[in-house]
């Protein structure tokens, strides 16, 4: 397939630049595994999944990696944190008008960082006190995603996390998972739906176009993740009773599937650069919450894979006509693995 195949029309009044006032206030898209469209909200989601489900989350924390400074000759820099490797050690992307080379100096926030090496379009940043968990809390800014068109504000910091962060490590939030709250867990744990979590810390090559022509040229960035051996027992235990795999967002998806690449599900704490596009074979999830996701991109390939094509697209087509709220901070769907 080629890139151009995932693309759609628009309009920029769609894209959700700040969260609604409450979580869980989201509206919610439901493709059955019938391929029929059920316009929702997100309150009622237990009604659409049953007793015996098993939701799967990302429980990555954001980190607040945006930082602002100057280089040795007083230009501006912006540096934003994409993996943390020791207390002062970190990879980073570097926005400015002439890349630092190795061997020089920036200041980020008043503080000394060597530029060790550059590591194709990353750079190998050293803190020479301090560390980068203590500068990120005190200087640093929630990442805001490109296409929301303003400046972090107080709210990001606990609205682009979700309510059952604990990992630290993220540089975009699991989106899927914001339309939570506590209410909402509770409500489902009451409902007989249980919970599970894994780790994937998102990087921003989550934002990084396709910029190939055919899909099956790209690179796709690799990530870290964490599936534990309770994760796997959890699983197991749902599909003997009869109970469906629920993803909550695409990093659990590629999670899980990472995890059983082999065709059985298994314990991970490794790098993944599982790129999953229309003809992949599915070996855990039976159903997905996810957000909507940008033209072209390799998320929007995806959701295609898993609900298949013309369907995403049509869902696609009938959110843009019903004024649906999209991307990070927008509306949820609900995507059931299709009837064979």
């Amino acid at each position: 397939m080629h890139t151009r195949d995932f693309y759609y029309e628009l309009p920029d009044e769609l894209i959700a630049q700040r969260p609604l006032p409450e979580r869980a206030a989201s509206r919610l898209l439901v493709l059955d595994n019938a391929g029929q469209l059920h316009d929702s909200s997100f309150d009622q989601l237990p009604s659409w999944l049953r007793p015996g489900d098993l939701l799967v989350f990302n429980d990555t924390r954001v980190l607040a990696a945006r930082l602002f400074g100057q280089k040795e000759t007083g230009g501006q820099i912006e540096a934003l944190i994409e993996r943390v490797l020791s207390e002062t050690r970190a990879l980073a992307h570097i926005r400015t008008s002439k890349s630092p080379k190795p061997g020089s100096y920036i200041m980020l926030a008043e503080q000394k960082v060597v530029v060790i090496e550059r590591q194709e379009g990353l750079f190998l940043l050293e803190l020479e006190q301090g560390s980068w968990s203590a500068l990120m809390e005190t200087a640093g800014h929630i990442p805001l995603p490109p296409y929301i068109q303003r400046q972090d504000e107080d709210l990001d910091h606990h609205r682009f996390q979700t309510v059952y962060a604990r990992q630290p490590g993220a540089v975009a939030a699991p989106t899927a998972g914001l339309h939570f709250d506590e209410a909402m867990l509770d409500k489902l744990d009451k409902a007989g739906i249980e919970s599970a979590h894994v780790t994937l810390h998102v990087g921003a090559g989550t934002f990084q176009p396709v910029r190939v022509d055919r899909i099956e040229d790209h690179v796709m960035h690799s990530e870290r993740v964490v599936v534990s051996q309770a994760v796997c027992e959890k699983i197991a235990a749902c599909k003997a009773r009869g109970g469906r795999v629920v993803a909550v967002g695409t990093t659990s998806v590629r999670s899980l599937e990472s995890a059983a690449q082999d065709g059985t599900l298994r314990p991970l704490n490794a790098e993944t650069d599982l790129f999953i596009t229309p003809g992949y074979q599915f070996k855990v999830i039976d159903a997905m919450l996810t957000n909507y996701h940008l033209p072209e991109s390799t998320l929007l390939m995806l959701v295609a894979a898993f609900a298949g094509y013309e369907s995403i697209m049509k869902a696609y087509q009938h959110a843009v006509e019903k004024r649906y709220r999209f991307f990070s901070y927008g509306d949820a769907m609900l995507l059931e693995k299709p009837v064979a």
